[in-house]
């Protein structure tokens, strides 16, 4: 029962996965990519459940055939390779033609790996139920051991594409696409840890095949990476898909400025930054509100920026190879910092304004926590007051 419920369990998070996503998915129905994510989940869903010993048990009972569940199972998992492909073909795009005739390729190809499957169980001999390790007990005989085969040969050549093209796109994504190169990584990861799974049953098969018997390899030791497999690549999808929602986005942002709010918001008109907010206020309620304290702790600094600063900065951050735009980025959130510091230090008081040309807010809180030119005009600016 114990690899049931850790098969189970990613099984649920599939399903659970596809209900609440399900208006975002319906409206993005007309996109391949989507189609192509969905059945990828509903069939790894599907397959875990079917894998689980007494899944296996319960389809054995109500057919009334011995084993009856391991072609099932077996077809199960080639469907999954088959999706894997086929959303690798979606993911890589090219002409309309060419994907349409490499879907065809790769649903005849696998359908035929199926079919294989179904027909070698049939004119193959299980006489002996096994639950948990039936690839490794029937591994010598005739017709089974090819039906084994077979589907270990799908499994590989489908996730292997999978991993190897989210693996690539990982290193090519842009660093901006946290939500896309969070997904892709979880997607790497769980396509590693599945070939690992294909690797450990190869190894007890070929074990079997000269004379050992390490079938603990494939009862023990494979379930928990098949599991850690699925619940992986599952989340390597769901992450993207809740990283484009706006709410992801105000999210993402409001964790971005979470530097400067803390910065500004002791400068800030105390009218705006008391604001009452209650605990179930949403999140775009709670950026507004950030942004606000923000904007209004810029504009009782602007008496202390000083636009040397501003300028020794951007020569810096030229001299470091960044573009202008990051740049001129960089010298605000440097006479920011170096203003913060010296408002601090110095106490009350209106020097002449200098106006800051404030782009985004998220930027600049970027380059505000972690740039060290800004680290510099923050220590100078405290040291000048």
């Amino acid at each position: 029962m114990s690899n049931g419920l850790i098969l189970y369990g990613p099984g649920s998070l599939m399903v659970l996965t596809l209900l609440v996503k399900a208006p975002t998915l319906r409206k993005c129905w007309d996109q391949p990519q989507v189609r192509a994510a969905c059945a990828l989940l509903s069939v790894a869903g599907l397959t875990v459940f079917l894998a689980a010993p007494p899944s296996i048990a319960a389809v054995n009972r109500l057919t009334g055939v011995v084993n009856f569940a391991a072609p099932l199972v077996f077809c199960a998992i080639t469907a999954f390779s088959a999706t894997c492909v086929l959303l690798v073909v979606q993911w890589a795009g090219g002409p309309p033609a060419a994907v349409r005739r490499a879907t065809r390729l790769t649903l005849t190809g696998f359908g035929a790996v199926s079919l294989a499957i179904v027909t070698l169980f049939v004119i193959g001999d299980a006489p002996v139920e096994r639950l948990r390790d039936l690839d490794t007990y029937y591994a010598n005989t005739p017709w089974i051991r090819e039906m084994i085969v077979c589907y270990l040969l799908a499994h590989t050549v489908g996730t292997s594409a999978l991993t190897v093209l989210a693996g690539k796109w990982l290193l090519r994504a842009d660093p901006s696409l946290r939500a896309l190169r969070t997904g892709l990584a979880l997607i790497t990861a769980g396509g590693l840890l599945d070939l690992g799974y294909i690797v450990v049953k190869w190894i007890a098969l070929g074990a079997r095949w000269n004379g050992r018997a390490w079938d603990g390899l494939s009862t023990d030791v494979a379930p928990p990476l098949a599991a850690a497999a699925a619940l992986l690549v599952a989340s390597g999808f769901i992450v993207p898909l809740v990283g484009g929602s706006a709410a992801w986005r105000d999210y993402s942002q409001y964790r971005r400025l979470h530097p400067l709010w803390k910065a500004l918001r002791g400068f800030a008109a105390s009218s705006v930054r008391t604001v009452p907010l209650a605990w179930w206020s949403p999140v775009g309620v709670r950026l507004i509100h950030r942004e606000s304290v923000i904007d209004d702790g810029i504009l009782a600094l602007a008496g202390w920026f000083d636009p040397e600063v501003r300028g020794a900065a951007y020569e810096a951050a030229r001299g470091q190879g960044l573009s202008e735009a990051r740049a001129a980025v960089v010298a605000d959130a440097a006479v920011l910092a170096s203003a913060c510091a010296r408002r601090a230090a110095a106490g009350p008081g209106h020097p002449d304004p200098y106006r800051m040309d404030c782009r985004s807010l998220g930027a600049l809180a970027r380059e505000f926590r972690d740039s060290p030119i800004v680290a510099t005009a923050r220590r100078s600016g405290a040291a000048r007051a």
